[in-house]
């Protein structure tokens, strides 16, 4: 009786090894996993649509993302914005619809840069992508209280609007919008 005990406990911890590596193999983990930031603003959703890059020990802005550029704000596919409301992001207004956003990063200073073209891959930002800006907004930036791993791109409410936010390594870049009535 043990013998048979021993011989199904083997062939059970194989079946489940076996499915285990096919299911990996099936779906495989992406280095840059795409993830979704959504909210609701007076009764119409927000949807922000990015991948999200790891650090792994690596050193981000300033080294994998140098300075003075621009960055796909994510990996892999550009990163798009989505929205059923009429927004404002300080004086730029960016009706509803679907946009591309991007990132210039410097030491002293962060722009939002909304973009009408869509569809578009993350990397090189092309000059001919600048012909279809909607606009390049400041962002505050501030340091992390602890690093931050994944790279997250949050939306939440702040005050009668809210904040697009993201996160990644030591640094925090933010933008407040509300609903243009």
């Amino acid at each position: 009786m043990k013998l048979n005990r021993s011989i199904l406990t083997n062939i059970s911890l194989t079946v489940s090894l076996t499915l285990l590596i096919v299911s990996a193999l099936a779906h495989p983990q992406k280095p840059s996993p795409p993830k979704t930031a959504e909210m609701t603003l007076n009764g119409k959703k927000i949807t922000i649509n990015y991948s999200a890059p790891s650090m792994r020990g690596r050193k981000i802005f300033g080294g994998l993302e140098p300075y003075n550029r621009v960055w796909r704000l994510g990996a892999d596919e550009a990163t798009r914005l989505t929205t059923e409301a009429n927004l404002m992001f300080g004086n730029v207004e960016v009706p509803k619809g679907t946009y591309t956003l991007f990132a210039w990063i410097s030491e002293t200073g962060w722009k939002l840069i909304i973009n009408k073209q869509t569809g578009i891959w993350g990397i090189p930002y092309k000059p001919e992508y600048e012909k279809t800006e909607l606009a390049r907004i400041n962002m505050k930036v501030e340091k992390t209280k602890a690093p931050v791993e994944l790279m997250v791109i949050s939306l939440e409410k702040a005050g009668q609007g809210g904040v697009l936010k993201m996160e990644w390594e030591n640094t925090s870049a933010s933008v407040n919008f509300t609903e243009k009535k």
